[in-house]
């Protein structure tokens, strides 16, 4: 319990030190935000700065802080470590710098950005590439939740799966269609109420409990069982993304930079969401490293072929009781439903704005979110006529998210260059994310299964020419000057 205390405590005093730091290192100002600016009455509506949280905390939350952490926990104690330093010095970085740039751009969308600072080729690229994540996001954002949901209603006639499926596709498509403030708007805060109550209640109980988990001053050996093939680098970054870093953030970002009233709101809401998602991972982590751990031999010998939603099952039930367990499950289905539903009203903007159409129209939203259904549909469907399906998915996916954090941190970087601003908080992140990636889609098992070796050595020579093209681009660019 040491590990999680200090962990703890080192994330919010992060958000305090170093989040003020970058705050006055973009520089918030007191211009006109896209909410008024650009004001639609769909996309572009000012809100009140704590429903802009809301929304952006559970946006961004997903079930990728929860399952992720779960999973994450088998690597042993270093994911304590990934979630504090990649939560302060990454992934709330890359979530701020982002939505802010976002928000002096009229609210552009991530691939609008890189375009902006990468070039149009890799605009090109980023847009299918980001267009697909989010259209896998909204698939497996309706599997799971649908798959708890069957579990609590199982006692009762007809609220079978392909029950639970149907009715959280019908929500998505009128998330998606619907003015901003309509749906989202209205039952944000009732979910973020339930996932937050989830985290705070496991909290308590873990002080309550004080359980034995692995720490961090015990070492960090891997204590996956599955070690050889999972080494904590680089598959510990790939598996705790949305506790730590996560590209998908970036997608998400805009929609709230829309609706914005002020620029100095961007710390609270961009970085204090990413370090409010990084205190759920935490969480997490700590109460499967519980859930894992035998004390008696020190390793993690208990339950670890549970998957992770029957860990959120047994341990909400278990210390929070029936009624609290329900809540916090309820928790647990409101995160992946309402980063669901934004993926693809992000997909639905994306597009839009790629193919400069107007979104006042119901009928121009219809004509491009139509064929996003489509797709998330045959998704789904294969998840569910083949039951290797959703591991296949969400191991793309995975990769796939970490991926889209490299081209927004490089973007970002090219941005604080362009602006002489220290570029060294976001150089390192993505030279460390590019290294990540690359490694991963390597030696993972799902992708290239590579010898690690291999593996690293790939990892190392992207490094090389990342930064190559880096300080060619940025002496030519001086020099031009």
């Amino acid at each position: 319990m040491i590990s999680f205390i200090l962990s703890l405590i080192a994330l919010v005093l992060g958000y305090m030190l170093y989040g003020r730091y970058v705050a006055r290192v973009f520089g918030p100002d007191n211009r006109n935000t896209p909410a008024y600016t650009m004001q639609d009455g769909i996309d572009y509506i000012p809100m009140p700065t704590w429903k802009v949280f809301m929304i952006q905390f559970l946006n961004i939350a997903g079930t990728g802080p929860i399952f992720g952490a779960i999973m994450g926990a088998l690597y042993g104690p270093s994911a304590f470590l990934w979630i504090v330093f990649g939560c302060i010095f990454a992934g709330a970085v890359h979530d701020y710098i982002s939505g802010m740039i976002s928000l002096r751009l009229n609210g552009a969308t991530l691939t609008e950005i890189v375009g902006k600072y990468l070039g149009h080729t890799t605009k090109r690229i980023a847009i299918v590439f980001t267009v697909l994540l989010l259209i896998l996001v909204g698939a497996v954002f309706v599997s799971s939740p649908a798959l708890i949901l069957k579990g609590l209603t199982e006692n009762v006639p007809g609220m079978g799966l392909y029950f639970w499926i149907a009715a959280i596709f019908i929500y998505y498509i009128f998330a998606t269609l619907l003015p901003i403030d309509k749906i989202i708007g209205k039952i944000y805060p009732l979910f973020a109420f339930a996932l937050l109550f989830m985290a705070l209640g496991l909290m308590a109980a873990l002080f309550i409990h004080w359980p034995q988990i692995p720490e961090v001053y015990d070492g960090l050996s891997n204590m996956h069982p599955n070690k050889i093939a999972q080494p904590i680098f680089p598959c510990l970054f790939v598996t705790i993304a949305c506790g730590a870093i996560s590209g998908f953030h970036a997608t998400q970002s805009p929609l709230m930079a829309r609706c914005l009233k002020h620029e100095k709101y961007g710390r609270p809401v961009f970085y204090g969401a990413m370090i409010t998602e990084g205190v759920v991972a935490l969480v997490w982590a700590a109460v499967a490293g519980y859930f894992f751990y035998d004390p008696a031999s020190g390793d993690l010998a208990q339950h670890v072929t549970e998957q992770a939603p029957k860990v959120v099952e047994i341990m909400c039930k278990n210390w929070l009781g029936m009624v609290g367990g329900a809540l916090a499950l309820i928790g647990v289905v409101a995160a992946p439903i309402t980063s669901g539903d934004t993926s693809l009203r992000s997909a639905r903007i994306i597009i839009a704005d790629a193919m400069k159409i107007k979104q006042k129209s119901l009928l121009s939203r219809l004509a491009i979110a139509i064929p996003i259904f489509v797709m998330v549909a045959l998704i789904i469907w294969f998840n569910l006529t083949d039951k290797s399906g959703f591991a296949v998915i969400w191991g793309y996916f995975a990769w796939a998210n970490q991926t889209l954090s490299v081209f927004t941190l490089w973007a970002i970087t090219v941005y604080m260059i362009l602006n002489h601003k220290p570029y060294f908080i976001t150089l390192i992140p993505a030279l460390f994310m590019t290294a990540v990636s690359v490694s991963y889609l390597c030696i993972a098992p799902e992708c290239m299964a590579l010898p690690k070796s291999i593996g690293y050595t790939c990892g190392a020579v992207a490094i090389i020419i990342a930064l190559t093209r880096f300080f060619y681009w940025k002496n030519k660019h001086c020099s031009s000057k």
